[in-house]
């Protein structure tokens, strides 16, 4: 009887045993809330547009992976929860929702903003360097146009003149010429007229962050979204970029001739330029007047008052005095996105152009309306008579290739390739963009 008994004790308390590990294990199946709550938050609508490709590519891959138990787990009806399991599951709800993919907003970023200043007869040569920026750039610019009264009205009337394909993709202002500090005469009489005035781009586009600068005699042979993307490269204290004056300090103007201080070992050309206006406006410079240094737009008079008699190529100069003393603020980009006469009359000296091509063509010396340099003249005259809308293969790429076969016996055009190289890449992907289609492969 005894022995029965141990034999139905045993066999109760098994039984038990039994019923608790299957409550048990179908309760652990259930994700557990204390999990949930330290999910990862989901990036913002806003924050998932600024992650790049590649970048979001890296995200999703190392993103924790629901192990298949829980997604069926998901499936059932939830149980009713009270108090802390209820809040936590109503937090995950709202991050799950903050991680939908809201409707696309245009980004103050998707714009950028390029800068010229043209007086005296610089029209159809301002109007070029527009239309060589539409041609091959990517996202939408506004231009911020300085210029006399007696302009304004006829870079009004060209715009007007362009088909809708191509003012869709941009916007502009035209502002007066003013200057904020001293004698408004003499600053724009210091170079080139009105050249002085991008010395106070900073100070007059206050709700403007960065901005590429430009002189008239520019023209882009390749995107301007290129160039833009250098302000992604800055460090922490640098403000603003340029190319080199020169790459060989022995023919170089300022390692010859300066009589005030510059950057570097051949100083800066600031045809090309591209700021960051936001730190540019908050940033103390150090300087031979004040210890204690002194804004941009405090600095730019003093300084003109003290070198004044000692400048030759006006606010190129002060720009060069100024980096001369913060050579930190300065980025420095290849002589291919800033290529000038210099780099070819002497002898080819741009490796950059040579092996890439040239990004940006500058012709100063006034080489687009002479015979002196005919490369540059065939490039400008090319993008200046070519019709909005037709084949950029057949009405630009092919007589300007046609026409530089007449500038292969001069210094300029006997490297071809240098000219044609990046304009010719430049119209290829904007072709095989819209031409090619890409067909998904079936699945296999």
């Amino acid at each position: 009887m005894r022995i029965h008994c141990k034999i139905v004790a045993i066999a109760i308390c098994f039984g038990v045993f039994l019923l608790l590990y299957f409550f048990g294990g179908n309760a652990a199946d259930e994700p557990p809330l204390i999990e949930v709550a330290k999910e990862k938050d989901f990036p913002s609508s806003r924050d998932s547009h600024d992650i790049s490709p590649m970048k979001e590519a890296k995200q999703t891959h190392e993103a924790p992976q629901i192990p298949p138990k829980l997604i069926r787990k998901a499936d059932r009806k939830e149980p009713k929860l009270s108090g802390r399991g209820r809040n936590v599951i109503a937090k995950a709800r709202q991050k799950s929702e903050v991680g939908r993919p809201g409707p696309k907003v245009t980004r103050p970023e998707d714009v950028m903003h390029l800068a010229v200043v043209a007086c005296g007869n610089r029209l159809d040569e301002t109007l070029t360097m527009v239309k060589s920026a539409l041609l091959f750039s990517i996202k939408k610019i506004k231009f911020h146009i300085f210029a006399e009264e007696d302009l304004a009205e006829q870079f009004q009337n060209g715009f007007s003149q362009w088909p809708q394909t191509a003012s869709s993709k941009f916007q502009y202002s035209i502002y007066p010429i003013t200057f904020s500090v001293g004698n408004a005469e003499e600053w724009k009489k210091l170079f080139k007229p009105c050249a002085a005035q991008r010395l106070f781009l900073p100070v007059i586009l206050k709700d403007v962050d960065s901005l590429l600068y430009v002189d008239t005699d520019v023209l882009f042979l390749r995107p301007m979204d290129d160039i833009w993307k250098f302000l992604k490269d800055f460090n922490s204290s640098q403000l603003a970029a340029m190319a080199p004056e020169h790459e060989i300090p022995k023919i170089g103007w300022y390692s010859r001739f300066a009589r005030h201080p510059f950057y570097g070992v051949t100083g800066v050309n600031s045809g090309v330029m591209l700021m960051n206006l936001t730190r540019i406006r908050s940033t103390l410079f150090r300087n031979t007047m004040i210890a204690s240094g002194l804004s941009w737009e405090n600095l730019l008079h003093p300084l003109y008052q003290k070198y004044k008699n000692h400048i030759t190529w006006g606010d190129q100069d002060l720009l060069n005095i100024i980096f001369h003393y913060n050579p930190e603020c300065l980025y420095i980009f290849p002589c291919q996105w800033n290529y000038r006469p210099d780099h070819c009359m002497y002898g080819s000296n741009c490796k950059a152009a040579e092996e890439e091509g040239v990004s940006i063509l500058h012709g100063n010396r006034g080489v687009y309306h002479d015979d002196k340099q005919p490369a540059f003249k065939v490039v400008y005259d090319a993008i200046h008579e070519y019709p909005f809308e037709e084949n950029l293969f057949q009405s630009l790429f092919y007589p300007l290739q046609t026409k530089f076969l007449d500038t292969v016996n001069t210094l300029c055009g006997r490297i071809p390739q240098v000219f044609l190289k990046q304009i010719e890449k430049t119209m290829r992907a904007a072709y095989e963009k819209k031409v090619v289609r890409r067909v998904r492969r079936p699945h296999q």
